[in-house]
């Protein structure tokens, strides 16, 4: 597929398809860092390899550790928290985790660290991670004074103390902090303005955290504390399949009125986008769990809903696209944070819903979504694999549907069209 501008997307009948999907993007950014910063050989298994995985290994690599990737197994050799100063600036593509999560760091450093990335990259607000991370003795800023890359720090290492930062924003910001706390040289106490978002995420930071030997405490997401001093210890350890890739998958049995089990995953994950199979149960499909994955089938007709998918803001655009197919109106609210992602996701979802004939009202926090004359056309991408993934489900039913720029699907999951053809083939 490489290369090529657009794809037409095959329509099908119920499709009945056993598929695999990636390792966690999510599970392996964190997993990559922990293992950066211990001392000794780590390896991680089953990993997820796209562009995001890749930017991330880059970075590691400039910070001093090893990173050698073999399929899907990466060995990495860490610095022990003892960072090299880069001899030029990371560069992080458009990968909002890496340049978060190496941001905060790099703060652990001594010297000077500049991280930049894409064009759109530069426009993903980071000043709430920058202004907390000035708070407990860091001196970084955003080179350009937009709030957003490139990043330029002067490290001499992060001081550690107490900080407070809005929980409405990003839980990523939350989880950099996390990660690089260990390192500080006191404790550091991340304290939680409002309500956080996406916990699950967070949730996911502090099990890696446990694995690779960091404890923290968290007092009902109103407060983390991480003691200065613990160390991250080298380990073996396997990813979990990617839940939000098997979202895909699962929707594609609804969308088609068929059936698929995705055999790398499981309802025991650490991963909120699990919570997808009970969305899509209240829609009106079937789902079944066994040791070998879990499969979803559509018996009867697709009914609207409305979901709070906060906790799963990555699958919010999978089911916009199952909304097409249901009868009646579903509304999607509360994620908001989906403005700051690779592009504007609930205004492209919207726009691009409206090129195959839905009627869709957009709010600060979500879409409403009402079917109509469903119609092919060409999809927008925005240089957005979320919105490449979503949009070739509404093919498997509307014909002419064509996906535009179809390799932005290397971020994450660089066989998603090769998977997408097993289904009917």
């Amino acid at each position: 597929m490489s290369g090529e501008d657009s794809v037409l997307i095959k329509q099908t009948g119920p499709i009945d398809a056993v598929v695999e999907v990636p390792g966690s993007k999510s599970q392996t950014a964190r997993a990559m860092v922990t293992a950066g910063l211990a001392s000794g050989e780590s390896v991680l298994r089953g990993a997820a390899t796209g562009d995001d995985s890749r930017f991330m290994g880059d970075g590691l690599r400039a910070l001093g550790a090893t990173v050698e990737v073999s399929g899907t197994t990466y060995k990495i050799i860490g610095t022990g928290g003892t960072l090299r100063e880069p001899t030029e600036p990371l560069f992080l593509g458009n990968a909002g985790t890496a340049m978060r999560f190496l941001t905060a760091v790099a703060c652990l450093g001594h010297g000077r660290y500049v991280l930049d990335g894409s064009p759109r990259m530069r426009e993903r607000p980071i000043q709430y991670l920058l202004d907390a991370l000035t708070s407990l003795g860091a001196t970084v800023r955003s080179v350009n004074n937009t709030g957003c890359p490139p990043v330029e720090i002067e490290s001499r290492g992060l001081k550690g103390g107490v900080v407070t930062m809005r929980g409405d924003k990003s839980s990523q910001y939350f989880s950099a902090i996390l990660l690089a706390a260990p390192y500080a040289e006191t404790d550091i106490e991340l304290r939680v303005e409002g309500d956080l978002v996406s916990k699950p995420y967070v949730d996911m930071t502090l099990d890696v955290m446990r694995e690779f030997g960091v404890e923290v405490q968290n007092n009902e997401y109103k407060s983390f504390k991480v003691r200065a001093g613990q160390r991250y210890k080298s380990r073996e350890y396997n990813m979990e399949g990617d839940w939000s890739a098997a979202a895909y998958f699962l929707a594609a049995a609804a969308v088609t009125g068929g059936k698929v089990r995705v055999k790398n995953v499981s309802l025991d994950s650490r991963q909120g986008d699990k919570d997808f199979v009970f969305t899509l149960e209240r829609t009106g499909c079937v789902w079944r769990s066994s040791p070998d994955g879990v499969q979803l089938t559509r018996p009867a007709r697709l009914r609207a809903i409305e979901v709070d998918m906060n906790s799963m803001p990555d699958v919010a655009q999978t089911l916009a696209v199952v909304a097409l197919f249901a009868e009646g109106t579903t509304t999607i609210r509360n994620v908001s944070n989906l403005r700051l992602k690779e592009c504007d996701r609930i205004s492209a979802t919207a726009t691009e819903l409206r090129k195959l004939g839905a009627t869709v009202d957009e709010f600060p926090d979500g879409l409403r979504i009402t079917p109509g004359k469903l119609h092919g056309a060409e999809i927008e991408t925005y240089d957005d694999h979320r919105m490449a993934m979503s949009f070739a489900l509404a093919g498997l039913r509307i014909p002419g549907v064509i996906i535009k720029n179809p390799d932005c699907v290397m971020k994450t999951f660089p066989d998603f069209f090769k998977t997408l053809g097993s289904l009917y083939t």
